[in-house]
């Protein structure tokens, strides 16, 4: 049996998240791959939630202690982090 891998998907093609920055509050303004840039507001999700995992990035030195690693924003080593496309849509 012959395995193969099909890397059609040129590299450029995939959404990323380029930058981040702390705005205010819960608010971060993402810049994509693609050159587009959103605002996300993450206090409804956050303050939705009633798994305290989630609930606990309330607290604004942790929320904002966000990294970009391999093109998604991420909390604490995967603790929090989003579909890259719900962020482009703000659909959290």
């Amino acid at each position: 049996m012959k395995l193969t891998v099909d890397y059609s998907e040129r590299q450029e093609d995939i959404l990323t998240v380029e930058s981040a920055k702390y705005l205010d509050e819960y608010r971060l303004e993402i810049s994509f791959s693609d050159g587009r840039k959103k605002i996300v507001d993450f206090l409804p999700f956050l303050s939705k939630s009633s798994h305290p995992e989630i609930k606990k990035y309330l607290d604004l030195g942790l929320f904002r202690s966000f990294q970009i690693i391999e093109g998604n924003i991420n909390w604490n080593d995967f603790d929090l982090i989003f579909p890259i496309s719900c962020l482009r849509a703000a659909k959290l």
